[in-house]
């Protein structure tokens, strides 16, 4: 089955074939660092990492470029606020962007462009708007002539003109109200750069263009962000880019991924319902929101809530314990000669789930198809464990456990290879858990706690059944 894509530009659900075969040019659009990393942030950006961990698999060279925004109105806002120097706000908020990617397992792209070391070309770049026709100065600022690109609102599919208004506070200096800034003439107490229209900075919009151009090339194939994008920025991108590069489409797909709710409502300061992704990083693992974020369908809403992340964590819990049961049954069982049991029907289940699993992805990334699968394999497996731990059956279950993990990437941390010393740990280990069952099923219950309590201080967590303890190493 083919991978088919859903294009906003367009609205339908197309085969992907990129532009250069077996190569993926992919920008999404990144962080304007002024504030604290939400779970909004957050879910965009996880399901960017899952798109490209996804084509990587179905193996495409995925180059990958996502932007920072270090200067810009909220940036400057909220310098203001903080009564700091303005470069001090992109820079905390920048490092804690990145802190936060690097926990959640999110893939660094490949160039990470600033807006403030990329002045020159953006100078060039309205330059070269203003020789083709599609840009004016006025009052010492530059703007782009939307009437002068007839394609315009073809993203949004916004129609009517007056639906088109932006930057309202500029609109005397405007000959349209829905004409954007390019350029922003500077204003006292504001950071600027020169240019051949005076001091001033780039507008929004302008600086995608450029850096995406710059090391993508004139067209590529993926452009991305939240829904929220769609209009003004990504609209005003394509009229700025298409009227300078002369091509049509710029970019082959569009991909945006919805809001992320509170109780039905989208996250604002205003409503005080935003959650930063720290005050969810003290309930629950990284891993856990990874995979929270990852379970809808991207294109849809997401509506937030704690007791999803609950049936994550059970999720997460049941796939490390899967993953350590098969790493042990592989480190103790040696490869057989002959095997008692049905492999093949075993090896036929796994090959109808794998089959489910990719097939859904194949079908625009979708999650929500695809959850089933991982739920329906890890009760597969255990049930299948249960009655035979052998070798070529944990082989086959760990074989997709890593291919799986590979769109999932929430196993990474088990499924290193293991040194000497941690083969001789997981032994003694063993050998513990093994003298507190012998307690357990003895009734005596006072030492099997203590044991049990002793192991979780150094992060050994067991899990209780009726006939035997597995354990996990807590990381």
């Amino acid at each position: 089955m083919a991978l088919r894509v859903t294009n906003t530009l367009t609205g339908q659900k197309e085969v992907f074939e990129p532009l250069i075969p077996d190569l993926v040019r992919m920008y999404v659009c990144g962080p304007t660092p002024y504030d604290h990393t939400h779970i909004g942030h957050a879910r965009a950006y996880t399901i960017f990492d899952l798109i490209r961990r996804y084509l990587e698999l179905k193996g495409y060279r995925v180059f990958h470029v996502m932007n920072i925004t270090d200067i810009d109105d909220k940036i400057i806002r909220r310098a203001k606020e903080l009564n700091a120097p303005w470069e001090e706000v992109p820079k905390k908020y920048t490092e804690e962007f990145l802190d936060i990617i690097t926990k959640l397992n999110i893939k660094i792209p490949h160039v990470m462009p600033k807006v403030t070391e990329h002045m020159e070309e953006i100078i060039e770049f309205i330059k070269g708007l203003i020789e083709k026709g599609y840009a004016y100065e006025s009052h010492g600022s530059i703007y782009f002539n939307v009437d002068a690109f007839e394609d315009y609102g073809k993203l949004s599919k916004r129609k009517h003109r007056e639906e088109w208004r932006q930057e309202e506070e500029v609109l005397k200096e405007k000959r349209k109200p829905y004409d954007f800034a390019l350029w922003k003439k500077a204003k006292p107490g504001e950071p600027w750069w020169n240019s051949p229209w005076g001091s001033g900075r780039p507008g929004w919009h302008i600086e995608c263009s450029v850096m995406s151009s710059k090391y993508l090339g004139e067209q590529f194939d993926i452009h991305g962000g939240g829904q929220d994008l769609i209009f003004p920025h990504h609209e005003n991108e394509i009229a700025q880019s298409e009227a300078y590069f002369g091509v049509k489409p710029w970019v082959k797909y569009w991909i945006h991924v919805g809001y992320l709710t509170i109780k039905g409502e989208k996250m604002s300061k205003s409503l005080g319902n935003i959650i930063p992704v720290y005050e969810v990083f003290k309930k629950y693992k990284p891993e856990v929101l990874r995979l929270y974020l990852l379970s809808s369908y991207y294109r849809s809403p997401m509506d937030f809530t704690w007791e999803g992340l609950e049936q994550a964590k059970i999720l997460y819990e049941r796939l490390v314990i899967l993953t350590e049961n098969v790493k042990k049954i592989l480190r103790e069982e040696n490869v057989p000669h002959r095997v008692r049991y049905d492999v093949r029907a075993i090896a036929k289940e796994l090959s109808s789930i794998r089959k489910g699993f990719y097939e859904s992805l194949d079908d625009d990334f979708n999650m929500a198809k695809t959850m089933p699968y991982v739920h329906r394999f890890v009760s597969f497996a255990n049930k299948v464990l249960e009655y035979k731990p052998i070798f070529p059956i944990a082989l086959l279950i760990m074989e997709f456990i890593k291919e799986m993990n590979i769109v999932l990437g929430v196993l990474d941390k088990h499924l290193v290879p293991t040194t000497d010393v941690e083969k001789k740990l997981n032994q003694v280990i063993d050998a513990i858990v093994k003298i507190r069952h012998k307690f357990r099923m003895e009734k005596d219950y006072k030492t099997s706690d203590w044991i049990r309590s002793e192991l979780a201080k150094v992060g050994v967590k067991l899990f209780d059944t009726k006939d035997k303890t597995t354990w996990v190493i807590e990381y």
